[in-house]
């Protein structure tokens, strides 16, 4: 699938399922958005989300800080 795909246009919202080593691509898009902080995230740099949560995170710290949010820490 490309760019040029009937179903693909640009700034699509992808809808995944996440995994707890990886996800899979319900239903295609260029980008999710952060749960923390509202940012798109390109999929090809989607590398933080929670599997429990079913969430996509932009980093390190926006994993962390909803890790902290929803286990009392």
């Amino acid at each position: 699938m490309n760019a040029h795909d009937r179903d693909f246009a640009a700034g699509d919202i992808a809808k995944l399922h996440y995994g707890d080593g990886d996800f899979a691509v319900l239903k295609p898009g260029r980008y999710v958005i952060c749960a923390v902080t509202g940012q798109k995230v390109p999929l090809e740099q989607l590398r933080y989300w929670s599997a429990e949560l079913q969430e996509a995170y932009a980093g390190p710290a926006e994993a962390l800080q909803r890790w902290k949010e929803t286990h009392g820490a």
